[in-house]
């Protein structure tokens, strides 16, 4: 059985792990769900595999559904052992790689939360300017740590090729700026990693997916599968 994985726009955190779907070379499907479509979110298809409407999901290759980005993306690279995507457990790459991507998984996305709940906040809401406020301050802690990270770094960990913790920074860092919540140009080790992910292959994939463009896959991409013809769970 293919993987499908379900994934939400726009600017969806699922999109890092189309991306390190695209990097690993295995088949899989996609399956869109627009996130301000409430029948989109609440389709009942999704809801059995995700009965809390959150994207991404993943039905694995066994028809069993998995759930958050950080489980997504450590069991795709460890389904792609060759792909250099992830490392053995136990060494000290891997515990680089799993703090790595525990932070951006936890904190930095956290950061921005404030910042979309305020943008939800009803005109007058005086809660809203507090929120933004918080949502600066962590968003650029945040990247302060991540620029303390890639001092000297190649990747975030890794020297020699992007791991699923840099498909996770290219899906997190672009809502910085849009969102108007830091310049990454007060960031060089941040910027350097993201200019260089924007000219990847894969990267330039998922932006098209998401965009609804014509995309072409360098990996395993066999196509979308509408909401209401994904299998059901597997037991």
């Amino acid at each position: 059985m293919v993987s499908t994985l379900i994934y939400s726009v726009p600017f969806g955190c699922s999109f890092a792990a189309i991306v390190a779907l695209e990097w690993s070379g295995l088949p899989y499907r996609l399956a869109r769900v627009e996130a301000r479509d409430p029948a989109s979110k609440q389709h009942p298809a999704f809801l059995a595999i995700n009965p809390l409407s959150q994207t991404p999901a993943l039905l694995t290759h066994t028809g069993a559904p998995l759930l958050e980005s950080m489980a997504i993306l450590l069991h795709i690279a460890a389904r792609a052992p060759h792909s250099g995507l992830g490392f053995a457990q136990g060494t000290p790459a891997c515990d680089r790689l799993n703090s790595v991507l525990s932070f951006l998984h936890t904190s930095f996305h956290a950061a921005f939360m404030p910042a979309f709940q305020a943008a939800r906040a009803a005109d007058g809401d005086a809660r809203a300017a507090v929120w933004r406020e918080m949502a600066v301050e962590k968003v650029n802690q945040g990247l302060a740590h991540l620029e303390r990270l890639l001092a000297g770094r190649a990747w975030l960990a890794s020297d020699t090729a992007p791991t699923i913790a840099d498909a996770y920074l290219a899906a997190t860092a672009r809502w910085a700026e849009p969102l108007r919540l830091a310049r990454l140009a007060d960031y060089p080790h941040v910027t350097r990693v993201l200019a260089a992910l924007e000219d990847d292959p894969g990267v330039r994939f998922a932006h098209a997916i998401e965009d609804g463009l014509p995309a072409t896959s360098r990996g395993g991409f066999r196509g979308h599968v509408a909401l209401d013809q994904l299998a059901a769970p597997a037991s």
